[in-house]
């Protein structure tokens, strides 16, 4: 059995990546807020702001046009929830080692509006292939997904700080960017999908 843990990348950079680190902070933040809701209004919560594929054909097909406004905003809010702590720490890593470079390339303004349209995008694909599907989606993959797409475009052969584990053995290596970014996308296929089956909050 073997464990790969992403340390950092060796991909230097030359401004402070603030938008990167307001990200951050702001998932954080409303994942903790959700810690301290009752469990019940903690559901109802992210029922109510994550994404419903389901919800907007049911206020397209109604003609709602305040409806449909607001399932299509749940687009944006899904963003900023997450299914639980693995799902938001694999989240942030990966937009802390991936993001301050392309930040950093590409300029604040320019990163901050690529990171929204690459999770409406995600989104807007997921929808097309689930019309009527009633489980709420969350999570900042979709976006950050756009973010790492663009650091292979950019930096495919910068080397990540990795460390792995052969059973007990540490093992540090330095992996193409390009590798474990296809193992990340690998990792989130299931991830972000919440059923009014699963406990996103562990127990308690």
């Amino acid at each position: 059995m073997s464990i790969i843990i992403p340390l950092r990348d060796l991909n230097p950079r030359s401004t402070t990546p603030y938008i990167t680190v307001i990200l951050i902070l702001i998932n954080i933040g409303i994942f903790v807020f959700e810690m301290f809701l009752p469990r019940d209004v903690a559901m109802n919560f992210v029922y109510a702001f994550g994404f419903t594929p389901g919800d907007l054909t049911n206020s397209i097909l109604d003609f709602n046009l305040g409806f449909i406004g607001f399932n299509i905003a749940t687009i944006f809010s899904s963003m900023f929830l997450h299914g639980g702590f693995g799902h938001i720490l694999s989240n942030m890593w990966a937009l802390w080692l991936f993001g301050d470079n392309v930040e950093d390339r590409l300029g604040h303004f320019r990163f901050l509006v690529i990171y929204f349209l690459s999770g409406f995008f995600a989104a807007l694909a997921h929808y097309v292939l689930n019309i009527t599907s009633p489980i709420v989606v969350v999570g900042a993959s979709g976006a950050i997904a756009g973010v790492m797409g663009i650091y292979i475009i950019l930096f495919p052969l910068a080397k990540i700080k990795t460390l792995f584990f052969i059973l007990i053995i540490p093992i540090f290596i330095n992996v193409p960017a390009f590798l474990f970014i296809g193992i990340w996308f690998l990792s989130q296929i299931s991830s972000g999908v919440i059923s009014l089956f699963d406990d996103p909050y562990g127990a308690g």
